[in-house]
Parts: C-alpha cells; sequence; structure tokens
C-alpha cells in the first residue's frame, strides 16, 4: 500500500511539474530545493535584525519573514513551474529601516506603507506589460548605479552594525574600537563568508551567522540563550498596523517611486539570471511561463509590503539550487516547505547579534557594487551620473536622493553635450519629476 501512496505521489508531482520534460527526478528537485533553502535562510535573521531597528517587533517580523517567503516561493513554483525562490529583497529592507524610518523620521508603519505602494505600482506595471519597456528606457550606467549605490549604502550599514565605522563630531566618520569584541567577531563572520564563498560553498552567510551567534553566547555578556524550538509569536504587533493612508501622499512620492523602480531592476535581472542559468531562457530572455513569473515577484512584493516585511523579491540564491540540478517549481516548493517548518524556531531570531549579520551586509553589498564594470567609464556622460547615484546614496544617507540625482545629472550632461539621441521621455520625465520634488517638497 505504501508502495502504491509513494508511486501515486510521484505520478501526481510528475505532472504537475512535468519533471521527465524537464529532465529531472523528485529527488533532485528536493536536493535543489534544500541548497537553495540553505542559501537564503539568512534572511530569517537578517531581515529581523534590520526592521527591528524602527521599532517593529522582532519575534513578529522573524514568523512573518517565513510565512511570506514560504507562500511566495509555494506560489512562484506552482505558478510558473520554475526553479525560483522569493524572500524579502535586501537593500529595500535597509532602505526602509535606515533611510525611511531612521534617515528621513518616517514611523515604520507609515514607511511600510511606502513600500506597499511603491510594491503596487511594480505590481501594476508588470500587470499592463509595461515592465519590460521601463526596463529598456532606463539607461544602463543608471541602472548600475542604482544597484551599486544600494550596495554601498547596505555595506555601510554592515560596517556600522558591526562598529569599524562610529560617528565622529570633527570628521563626521571614523573608525571604531578595532579589538572591540563586536568588531572581531563581526569581521571574522565576514571573512567567513568571503573565504567560502571564495570556495563555492554555497551556505557561507548561514554557516557564518551560526558561528558567530555560537562565539557570542560564549563571549558576549549581553546573550543570553532562551531555547530553540517555541509555538510562534504572536504577529498581531506588526500585521494591521501598516497606514497606507498616511504613506500615500505628496511627500512620500520621491520614495514610492525609488522602491518601484529598485524593485524593477532587482526581480526583473535576477529573475533574468536564474532563468539563464537553468538553460530555459532563449537569447532574448524569454522563458516559458514569463508572464506568470513575473506577476508572482511583483505581486508578492507588495503582499510583503502589506504584511511588513518590506518588498518580496525573486533571490539570486536560487541559482544555488539550479547549479545543483533544480529544473522545476518543485525546487520553490520545497523551499517553501522548510520556510514553514524554521517558523517554529523563532527564539533563535533573538539570539543573533547584529554584529553577527554584519558580514552579509558587506558581502551583499560587494555583490551588488560589482556591477559597476558594467558603466562606460570613458565617456564621462555615463560614468558621471552612475558616480553620482552611487556615491550619493551612502554619502547622503538616502537612497531616493541618490536615484534623483543620478537622472538629473544623465539628463543635464546629455542635453548639454549634444547627445539628445540618448534621451528618452522615460528618463526626461523622471528627472523632471525629481525636479519638481525638489523645488517644492524638498529632500
Amino acid at each position: 500500500m505504501n508502495n502504491a501512496q509513494s508511486s501515486s505521489q510521484r505520478s501526481l508531482l510528475e505532472k504537475l511539474f512535468q519533471l521527465k520534460e524537464k529532465k529531472s527526478t523528485v529527488g533532485t528537485e528536493v536536493i535543489a530545493g534544500c541548497t537553495t533553502f540553505l542559501t537564503m535562510v539568512y534572511i530569517i535573521f537578517v531581515n529581523p535584525e534590520i526592521l527591528s531597528a524602527t521599532g517593529m517587533d522582532r519575534n513578529a517580523v522573524f514568523v512573518l519573514t517565513c510565512l511570506v517567503t514560504a507562500f511566495a516561493s509555494i506560489l512562484m513554483g506552482l505558478a510558473s513551474n520554475l526553479p525560483i525562490a522569493l524572500a524579502p529583497a535586501m537593500g529595500l529592507n535597509a532602505f526602509f529601516a535606515y533611510g525611511i524610518c531612521i534617515g528621513m523620521g518616517y514611523s515604520w508603519q507609515i514607511g511600510m506603507g511606502a513600500i506597499f505602494w511603491g510594491s503596487l505600482i511594480f505590481f501594476v506595471l508588470s500587470l499592463f506589460k509595461v515592465r519590460h519597456w521601463l526596463i529598456s528606457n532606463i539607461p544602463q550606467c543608471l541602472r548600475v548605479g542604482i544597484s551599486a549605490g544600494i550596495g554601498l549604502f547596505i555595506a555601510f550599514m554592515g560596517f556600522q552594525n558591526m562598529g569599524i565605522v562610529t560617528y565622529s563630531p570633527a570628521t563626521l566618520l571614523t573608525m571604531g574600537n578595532i579589538l572591540s569584541l563586536k568588531v572581531l567577531l563581526g569581521s571574522l563572520g565576514f571573512f567567513i563568508i568571503i573565504i567560502l564563498a571564495a570556495r563555492n560553498f554555497h551556505a557561507a552567510v548561514l554557516v557564518s551567522i551560526l558561528v558567530v551567534t555560537l562565539l557570542a553566547l560564549w563571549l558576549d555578556p549581553n546573550i543570553h540563550y532562551a531555547g530553540i524550538v517555541s509555538l510562534p509569536p504572536d504577529v498581531t504587533t506588526v500585521v494591521g498596523h501598516i497606514d497606507l493612508a498616511g504613506s500615500f501622499n505628496l511627500g512620500m512620492m520621491g520614495v514610492i517611486f525609488s522602491i518601484m523602480i529598485v524593485s524593477l531592476f532587482d526581480s526583473s535581472g535576477t529573475i533574468l539570471a536564474v532563468t539563464d542559468k537553468a538553460g530555459i531562457s532563449d537569447e532574448k530572455g524569454r522563458f516559458p511561463k514569463m508572464r506568470q513569473a513575473l506577476l508572482v515577484d511583483s505581486f508578492s512584493s507588495s503582499l510583503g509590503g502589506l504584511f511588513g516585511t518590506s518588498s518580496v523579491l525573486t533571490y539570486i540564491e536560487s541559482s544555488a539550487g539550479v547549479s545543483v540540478g533544480g529544473r522545476t517549481g518543485l525546487t520553490s516548493v520545497v523551499v517553501g516547505i522548510l520556510f514553514l517548518v524554521v517558523i517554529f524556531l523563532s527564539p533563535l531570531a533573538h539570539l543573533v547579534p547584529s554584529y553577527a549579520t554584519s558580514g552579509a551586509l558587506i558581502f551583499v553589498g560587494i555583490l551588488m557594487v560589482s556591477s559597476l564594470v558594467k558603466v562606460n567609464w570613458s565617456d564621462l556622460t555615463e560614468a558621471t551620473p552612475a558616480f553620482i547615484t552611487a556615491l550619493m546614496m551612502p554619502f547622503a544617507f538616502a537612497i531616493t536622493e541618490g536615484v534623483a540625482l543620478g537622472f538629473i545629472s544623465y539628463v543635464v550632461l546629455k542635453a548639454f553635450t549634444g547627445k539628445f539621441k540618448d534621451l528618452n521621455v522615460c528618463v526626461v520625465a523622471v528627472a523632471v519629476l525629481f525636479v519638481l520634488k525638489f523645488i517644492f517638497i524638498g529632500h
């Protein structure tokens, strides 16, 4: 009877995910799902750490991160049959916490509302097929500048959380106590990630966080063990408290637009990279059920904002599962199921100190900044907007301002050097809108 049931289940999975057609097996997909999960499970520690800086309940964010990640990944697997997992986006969560809330002074309820509206616009653009038009009309130097700028912003927060960079009344910034426990353990975690990643070890970030947390439990008197397994904590401290009305106003339009733009580039680039690695996209980047994948991706983003986890987007870590044979949505479903299981490990969220996740922030920053190699540095009208976009994000402590100054500088330089053919309606309109924002609203 058990053999018959097992055969029936395999047959159902075969039909649902077309395993033979995709030249895969249930076993391969399960292994791929476990591999992807191990490479991205660090988000259950990093996301609560980042979002709790705004006053959000860390335990509630932990549970919601698991739930929304599970739902989005399973939905992607069933709707698109692609080995793509989703989770709260690194970059946008830092933008929300350190940029919108701490930097601009908004409450987390209003900040998360802005995340929702930006993600909703992203979904509408995907629904009406405007997404591709926008991507193709925004110059590469600005796309690269935005990605690199967010990477620098994230890395800056990692150095701050680690204690390497601190405030100085004389120079604004200075180096912290390099021999302090948090700097030493944070640095150890960072080097563990880099060394393991350089050796192509997929779970490098997770191993780093676990090692540093165990050492902190032993050496740091501020870290206390409170168990591992428990029933999921209450999430009503976050769910239902998002201020949608308060965040939808003229003063937040620049923030909302920046969220939409970042989501657009981050998600689209990741989906194209993963499907290319899986060998299921053509030379133009198209792949089967592309529309379904884009809709699930953008819908999940708005869902993350609504439930308080920040935008949920496609994870490049999905390529780890693809590298070990994942070819179907069963990989994503396995990832989702595993995230449901870890909901019962919520005490771990309080156990992980901020410096244990700092190395992950810096590592993500390195990966994002590497895109600057795509800039044509010999053309100042291309290099300057990319440079301004990237540098102003950490220097002004505001992703929105970096995006704005990048678009404005691009239009000014192209117009006054006679390169009008490089301009289009999309770029000029965005630059004008940001100029009007600075004039009538300020920064």
